[in-house]
């Protein structure tokens, strides 16, 4: 495109030229034939005004000779010859000043057209100095052109070479993509191979574990069965124990307690935790109105035993120890706080987290406690020694913790990043032992009585079952309805491990089958969201409680 403009410019150029030489030429001749005309009749007229000039010189003397002639007398004839004489000069006179006029007529006429010429030849020679000027500015624009196109030329070369360049690197870029392609989809079988492998074996060691497990059991229950048989042939002497040691209550099939028996304000304002003790004879509730209560169960009803007290903030975990000796609460402020029954008196503050606290647990015997928050950091604490034995940097805030002593004191702990992380108090290590990622934010975490199975609920409205024993999600319960309310929504095993309890979102509260994840019964009260359910240890009862500070006992009896 920029050859064919040059190109162009160049032919407009060269047709000016052409027809500028043309138009001075014809002007030239022009010109030239009036120049020459006007030297022609100046000529002439010089010659006339010389033959005027004798002829009046002529005449002079013409008329010098006949008064000379009449001074002397001459004779009539000579008189008449000269006067004819100086008549004819006279009219020749005459006729040479008619054509003198008449040149000089002409040589005006010519000295006008000659001044309108000049006239017209500076007017053209101002036009030919624009067109000049015109053709100046389109030879440096032709210039410029030129210009622009060699450095057009020179980038479209260099852009040649360029893509060349990046050509070359496609093609090498593209086979070493092949080759690794290739080795990735090797390493990529290995690896399914290998994953195939492992989890033949992770199996045939998990039927390995079982069947031991089932031996020991048989082995167990046919001890059991020889010592009954045994001391069933020998008298026994039964003794009232007069130890205070609460008993631990018997549970083997429950059914769904279904029947509202009791409804009651747990609290002044929203129920955070609910949890029964050991025995089931207490159950404990914390809430938003900072306090801890504990509710006795006397005659079939459940009355107020104390409430306690020194909590700067809303309460969102509750528990008793084993020996029902000792009340431990966790509260926004970022403190965990531990009272005795008897008497109501708060025996230990533990502080030490910079948020709030969302569950503390007794571990070891009553004698340690753990604790998680939403500073992402989980501490065990000495209640010997009223300090914290260890932090635990956990990288998510912690909603809920569940002690597994059975698997070497292991802590396991539900993090709003949807992971479940197993860590190892025994050990200083800050790493987790294992790890279980879900789909949503965990609210809550409990274990099956049998402690191979632990239970997650989480935001994105299910209940996950996990398989402890093989680190993997077992079943998911979900239902049309169900929705979780809040992070810190409770579900809960019942104490047979058969169901599966949580709260929804429109106060309705659902069970499920644990084997199964079918759901067998949907319960509704509440008139608000359910945060927490937790079932009697016997599986006669259970207690739920909304964030309308509402507490309902749901029981058999009809």
């Amino acid at each position: 495109m920029n050859g064919s403009l040059t190109i162009s410019i160049l032919n407009i150029s060269l047709h000016f030229q052409i027809v500028v030489n043309k138009k001075q030429n014809r002007r030239k001749d022009k010109y030239n034939k009036l120049f020459e005309n006007a030297d022609t009749a100046k000529l002439r007229v010089v010659q006339l005004e010389i033959q005027v000039a004798q002829i009046q010189q002529e005449k002079i003397e013409l008329h010098r000779r006949a008064q000379e002639s009449s001074s002397l007398g001459g004779g009539a004839g000579g008189v008449g010859g000269g006067s004819e004489k100086v008549a004819s000069l006279e009219q020749k006179l005459f006729k040479l000043q008619e054509e003198l006029t008449e040149l000089h007529r002409q040589k005006g006429e010519n000295a006008q057209k000659l001044m309108e010429l000049n006239n017209t030849l500076r007017q053209k020679e101002q036009e030919l100095l624009a067109k000049e000027g015109e053709l100046h500015d389109l030879s440096n624009n032709l210039e410029e052109v030129d210009r622009a196109r060699q450095r057009l030329e020179q980038t479209v070369t260099e852009l040649t070479a360029n893509c060349q360049m990046v050509k070359d690197e496609l093609q090498a870029l593209q086979l070493a993509y092949s080759l690794l392609d290739e080795r990735y989809r090797k390493v990529q079988t290995e690896n399914e191979d290998l994953v195939a492998r492992w989890m033949v074996q992770k199996a045939k060691d998990a039927d390995k574990v079982n069947a031991e497990n089932e031996l020991q059991l048989r082995i167990r229950h046919e001890k059991q069965q020889n010592l009954l048989i045994d001391a069933a042939k020998e008298p026994v002497v039964v003794n009232i124990p007069t130890s205070n040691q609460p008993g631990v209550p018997f549970c083997a099939i429950i059914s769904i307690p279904s029947f509202p028996d009791k409804k009651f304000d747990a609290h002044e304002g929203e129920v955070n935790s609910a949890r029964f003790s050991i025995s089931g004879r207490l159950f404990v509730t914390g809430g938003a109105d900072r306090r801890v209560k504990v509710w006795e169960q006397v005659n079939g009803n459940y009355t107020i035993k104390g409430i306690m007290h020194g909590c700067n903030a809303g309460v969102m975990s509750v528990q008793t120890d084993p020996q029902e000796k000792l009340v431990l609460a966790g509260s926004h402020e970022g403190t965990c706080r531990v009272w005795t029954l008897t008497d109501q008196r708060l025996r230990h503050t533990l502080t030490g987290h910079s948020q709030k606290v969302m569950a503390a647990k007794f571990f070891g015997g009553a004698t340690k406690v753990v604790s998680g928050g939403h500073d992402r950091t989980l501490k065990i604490w000495d209640l010997r020694s009223k300090a914290c034995m260890r932090t635990i940097f956990a990288g998510s805030s912690c909603n809920d913790i569940v002690i597994h002593e059975g698997f070497g004191s292991q802590v396991a702990s539900g993090h709003l990043d949807k992971t479940v992380r197993f860590w190892d108090v025994r050990s200083d290590n800050q790493s987790s032992v294992g790890e279980i990622t879900l789909q949503g934010k965990i609210t809550s975490l409990d274990l099956s009585p049998d402690m191979n199975y632990m239970l997650a609920s989480a935001r994105d409205d299910t209940v996950k079952l996990l398989d402890l024993r093989m680190n993997q999600v077992m079943s998911t319960c979900s239902a049309d309805g169900f929705k979780v309310a809040v992070d810190y929504t409770r579900a809960s095993f019942s104490p047979d491990g058969q169901y599966v309890i949580c709260g929804s979102n429109d106060g309705s509260i659902f069970v499920w089958n644990a084997s199964s994840a079918k759901l067998e019964k949907v319960l509704k009260e509440h008139s608000s969201s359910v945060v927490v359910c937790a079932w009697h240890p016997d599986g006669s009862s259970l207690i739920s409680c909304d964030r309308n500070k509402r507490a309902i006992i749901w029981t058999n009896r009809y």
